[in-house]
């Protein structure tokens, strides 16, 4: 069996959710034996070639075919422009393999040029799967820039080319209802989440404390809500009533994206696994309070390690969370997210530990990747 893993990059030679998902992915099919040929590119200072993040024996089924992306100047809509120079590139690499192949997935525009010869009849080809992260250009954006940006750019290539796809990947969740919204015909869509490895998963909860440790974790993008974090925090603090909480910030956060507040800690960037494991674990409870959101992988690795989650509802994110595992917010609002937290200190600290024991156990026994490639598989084989 042989697959085509058609990516916007793979971690951690790309960062980034989408990359992280097709590593993984990547990797357990190689694990599993089938056959890939991974097309993917480089942005980052480690050598490609060598493929160091897979074991000996996955590279055996790993065939790495790496398309550099088309750079130009900057102009409105230059990304989608080189998006699509760049899915003509893997086209020409792909066009002569394509009767080899059970499967083509494609992440994102990379299978832009190679749907629209399939679907106008130019080629013959096996089913061509597409897979955009968390279809975010349809989802409600954090300000009129970005609000344009959706309408004018990207929503009519995603709508197209969802709809020519033989196949469409989705997180689930309130993905998949956007999907159907946009008029892509219901028995194409497959389901599959992303997922976290056994390897990585705690052993125990750490338990709820006196003062309640809350944890961001990622880079600043704007709609991943932390303006909105940091007003919700600072307004929790101006109140009179005593706040037993601390609030840590893991990753590149703008200086002057940062609060002045003894209780509202920075760690910066942490690249050291355990390092970043160790943090996580020793505290209580994710705050991921996005304008938009796929299936994120700091979710995942949150609830991995034993934290319950709060976030809000967009996505796939209620597939992750729900009032077992943690509290949904209706909208990235901080006057939302102020209520929210004010509700979780009022919250007895054994119906927390509840949380954050059922957090770990949804990860162990469905997100997994040795269990989510088996589904995978099933879907190659039907």
């Amino acid at each position: 069996m042989r697959v085509a893993l058609i990516t916007d990059g793979i971690w951690p030679y790309v960062l980034g959710g989408m990359q992280k998902h097709s590593y993984y992915l990547c990797k357990y099919l190689a694990q599993k034996q089938v056959y890939v040929d991974l097309f993917h590119f480089n942005s980052s200072n480690y050598d490609v070639t060598k493929l160091e993040f897979f074991t000996e024996e996955e590279k055996k089924f790993i065939t790495s075919y790496t398309v550099p992306f088309p750079a130009s100047f900057p102009f409105p809509g230059h990304y989608l422009y080189n998006s699509y120079r760049h899915s003509k590139l893997i086209y020409e690499l792909v066009k002569d393999k394509l009767d080899t192949y059970d499967l083509l997935y494609t992440k994102g525009f990379t299978g832009w040029y190679l749907i629209n010869q399939k679907y106008k009849g130019k080629i013959k080809a096996p089913k061509i799967a597409v897979k955009f992260h968390g279809y975010e250009m349809f989802q409600k954006p954090p300000d009129l820039k970005i609000k344009l940006q959706h309408i004018f750019l990207l929503r009519n290539p995603v709508r197209s080319l969802s709809k020519k796809a033989d196949l469409v990947y989705s997180y689930g969740g309130k993905i998949t209802e956007i999907i159907k919204s946009i008029g892509v015909d219901p028995s194409k869509i497959i389901e599959l989440p992303s997922g976290v490895e056994e390897s990585i998963l705690a052993g125990s909860i750490h338990p709820v404390k006196d003062k309640l440790k809350f944890v961001f974790l990622g880079r600043y993008e704007r709609r991943k809500g932390i303006e909105e974090l940091n007003t919700a925090i600072q307004l929790l603090f101006a109140s009179a009533q005593p706040v037993n909480a601390e609030f840590h910030f893991i990753g590149p956060i703008p200086s002057d994206k940062r609060l002045q507040n003894s209780n509202v800690v920075y760690h910066g960037e942490i690249r050291d696994k355990a390092t970043l494991q160790n943090l996580l674990r020793s505290s209580d409870i994710l705050i991921c309070p996005s304008w938009a959101e796929g299936m994120p992988n700091v979710i995942l690795e949150a609830m991995a390690n034993g934290l319950a989650v709060v976030a809000t509802d967009v996505g796939a994110t209620n597939v992750l969370v729900s009032e077992a595992t943690g509290w949904l917010l209706k909208n990235s609002d901080a006057g939302e997210i102020r209520s929210v937290i004010d509700l979780i200190l009022a919250t007895d600290p054994s119906v927390i530990s509840s949380k954050k024991q059922k957090a770990l156990q949804l990860m162990k026994d469905h997100f997994t990747w040795e269990k989510l490639i088996e589904s995978f598989q099933k879907v190659l084989q039907a």
